[in-house]
């Protein structure tokens, strides 16, 4: 597929507009995939859609036909931004004021939470004290973070994400699992300390719980407890 595209997107890049057409009609499913992650938030797929397309472009305009990878994996993380941008700051619709002011409230209550008992407070706990639904907790934490690049430095040395993404991800298409992808790797990075080192040794170096226990100094029971609270905490934020 990459090498069959090289032609059109030298052409699109020097303004083809055809050929752009073609290169977007070949990876409409992969901007599709990406607009339906901000479905049930208020937001026309149709216009998403629009500004999927807009950020697809800047990829093609900015891509190197001497990169060694495929123009839908270097397009992901200008898609996604192109869409949070029109979102949270340069769209005609943007986050709303009660949003912004429930992240604020969810800040000031993770700070004092961390202060007083030296760990991060849960989705649960959050939910509770404020009392209001897990999943608005999560899109207002969703709302305030930057925007994730696939090219992020990773703390493993595997690049094989796919056993905790079949944890936690239902779709098995290549395009599904390139935006699962992207959004693991963000979520790690959210991660504090102790819990990111679990999940990089336990499905990144592929060692067991007990193993696991033994480098953290902790028991296997305590291992699987958290790695069960981490996995349960990413699949809410995952379909959030």
């Amino acid at each position: 597929m990459y090498e069959n595209n090289l032609k059109n997107i030298e052409q699109a890049q020097n303004g083809n507009e055809q050929a752009m057409e073609q290169l977007i009609k070949d990876n409409n499913g992969l901007i599709w995939n990406i607009v339906k992650r901000f479905s049930n938030r208020g937001f026309e797929m149709e216009d998403l859609y629009q500004i999927g397309c807009i950020g697809f472009i800047k990829a093609i305009k900015r891509f190197d036909t001497n990169f060694e990878v495929q123009v839908s994996t270097y397009a992901v993380p200008y898609i996604l931004g192109e869409i949070k941008r029109f979102i949270r700051d340069d769209g005609a619709i943007k986050v709303s004021r009660s949003t912004k002011e429930l992240a604020g409230k969810i800040l000031e209550l993770q700070k004092e939470y961390t202060n007083k008992k030296g760990k991060d407070i849960t989705i649960n706990e959050i939910s509770e004290i404020l009392k209001v639904p897990k999943e608005e907790i999560a899109f207002a934490l969703d709302s305030i973070k930057p925007i994730a690049s696939i090219y992020e430095e990773s703390n493993n040395t595997n690049d094989d994400d796919r056993r905790i993404i079949d944890k936690i991800a239902q779709d098995k298409d290549e395009t599904s699992t390139l935006v699962n992808n992207l959004t693991i790797k963000q979520l790690i990075n959210d991660l504090e300390v102790r819990e990111k080192e679990i999940i990089l040794l336990r499905y990144f170096k592929n060692q067991t719980q007990s193993e696991v226990a033994k480098v953290l100094g902790i028991t296997q029971v305590q291992v699987s407890r958290i790695e069960k609270k981490i996995l349960n905490n990413m699949k809410l934020k995952l379909i959030s």
